[in-house]
Formats: structure tokens, sequence, C-alpha cells
């Protein structure tokens, strides 16, 4: 039998208008704390945020998304998270914020590959 391991994740998500509280989907972060992996994969639906706000900033919000992305990936592009281990970059990622693009709440499961797992929440959860 496959070895699987318990990972964590908490999906991306857009809220163009505050006070207006819709939402949709753009994205998932994937944590893995056995295999030191975290990633997020993102999609942002240019027609879902202008149906929404026809005056968002789709600059603004992409720039926001690659962000969360770049986090995960550490590096230059984690900015002051760059020396954080993997486990510290999901924690802060998924921290409440009042800001256009937002963490979910965080849900678990296993998977023998987190990679793929993380593509497959994508395409069920955000396409």
């Amino acid at each position: 039998m496959t070895e699987r391991y318990v990972f964590e994740y908490a999906l991306v998500r857009v809220v163009p208008r505050m006070e207006r509280g819709e939402c949709f989907n753009a994205g998932v972060i994937l944590y893995c704390r056995a295999r030191a992996y975290v990633a997020a994969r993102v999609h942002l639906d240019e027609a879902k945020l202008l149906a929404l706000d026809p005056k968002a900033d789709v600059a603004g919000v992409r720039a926001a998304l690659r962000g969360v992305a770049g986090v995960c990936a550490g590096g230059d592009a984690a900015g002051q998270a760059a020396g954080d281990d993997a486990g510290r970059r999901f924690r802060w990622l998924i921290a409440p914020r009042s800001t256009v693009v937002q963490p979910g709440p965080v849900h678990t499961g296993l998977t023998a590959d987190p990679e793929a797992e993380l593509a497959r929440l994508l395409e069920l959860l955000v396409y």
C-alpha cells in the first residue's frame, strides 16, 4: 500500500467588495508537513471578478494572487517570509485578512502525492 501523508489546505478567495460579502475561489494553498511541502496554485476568473465589481482592480488582484504563490515558493519571491520554513509560510498565508484576496478555512486530508492533490483540488474547487 502506498504511504499517505496528512495535508492541510485552504482556498484562496477573492472578495471584490467587502461590504457585499460576495466571493469566489481563485486558488488553493496546500501544506504537507511530512514532506515539507507548501505550494499554491491560483486562477483568476476575470469575468467573475468584473461581474461582482465592474470597477475591480484586476491587476491588483492578480498581483496579490502571485504574492500568495511567491510566499509558498520561498526564496526572494517570499519577501519577509523568505527564511521561514514551509509550515510558517502556510500559517502566515492562512491568517485571516480583511483584503480583497483572503484565505478560507483550513481543511485536512490524506494524500500520497501533495502536488497531484493540489492539482486535483484546484480543478475541483476553482475551475
